[in-house]
């Protein structure tokens, strides 16, 4: 395990758990900690040998409660990296796997921090808001643009405009969770999504990761489908080892021996 001031972080094999480590202001999130954050996650874009991060809070009251309002309010100058609050809502270009193991509030830049991750895995005890406009704010860190994408339009609307708290399990029933997991339980099920993932072809991860995302940027699925070939993982995908290897130990009948490049 590595301890940052405000970030720990714990390699399991080709996995990463990243820990926002303040949960004695509800994990919210000040200058110093989004730098942690955005160094941890520059790392584990950077390393071969990581394939999969999972991102959770500290205790079980709270994921992060967002941007820290009473550093700001103390005069603290407020600091976002060029990869977005978190060091994640403004990282387009990672292709490996980030999972949310939810526990407690999500609210603003926290709940921002979720919607940026690829899974959401949410305790049943879990909360979800943007509720930036009750403090004359909004939420500029993706929420207002990915909400809609991952909801539709009335829904998304429906939390933006008002403001109002969502559960682990109307969350799943709108399509922003993926799994409710038992209180406490969160890292252990988002685990449970991360092994899944590792038994597969990270090469093919990363390009089928890409492929959805930069897609969603086409204004249309035969655009899409013209343009894929150019993007760099699914490039990388057709040159890896991996290529060769899936189709090797299908007609071997053996276990894929993944060598992520």
């Amino acid at each position: 395990m590595t301890q940052r001031e405000f970030v720990k972080t714990e390699k399991d094999g080709r996995l990463l758990v990243v820990t926002i480590n303040r949960a004695e202001v509800m994990n919210s999130v000040h200058p110093p900690a989004n730098s942690e954050m955005e160094e941890v996650f520059n790392e584990f874009a950077a390393d071969p040998e990581l394939w999969v991060a999972i991102v959770t809070g500290a205790g079980e009251k709270a994921f992060s409660a967002g941007n820290d309002l009473k550093y700001q309010a103390m005069g603290g100058k407020m600091w976002t990296p060029a990869t977005g609050f978190g060091g994640l809502t403004s990282r387009y270009d990672l292709t490996k796997p980030v999972i949310a193991a939810v526990n407690g509030v999500a609210m603003g830049g926290g709940f921002e921090i979720a919607l940026a991750c690829d899974l959401i895995i949410a305790a049943e005890n879990a909360t979800f808001a943007l509720p930036e406009p009750r403090v004359g704010l909004a939420a500029l860190a993706g929420g207002l643009h990915r909400l809609p994408r991952q909801i539709g339009l009335k829904q998304a609307m429906g939390m933006i405009l008002t403001g109002r708290h969502v559960s682990a399990k109307e969350g799943k029933e709108l399509g922003f969770v993926n799994e409710v997991a038992p209180a406490g339980q969160s890292v252990d099920v988002a685990k449970k999504w991360a092994a899944q993932i590792l038994e597969l072809s990270p090469m093919s991860i990363r390009a089928s990761k890409e492929a959805v995302y930069k897609g969603l940027e086409e204004p249309t699925v035969a655009a899409g489908l013209a343009n894929q070939n150019k993007y760099p993982a699914i490039q990388a995908m057709f040159r890896s080892d991996d290529l060769k290897e899936g189709p090797m130990a299908f007609a071997q009948k053996r276990k894929p021996e993944w060598k992520g490049a």
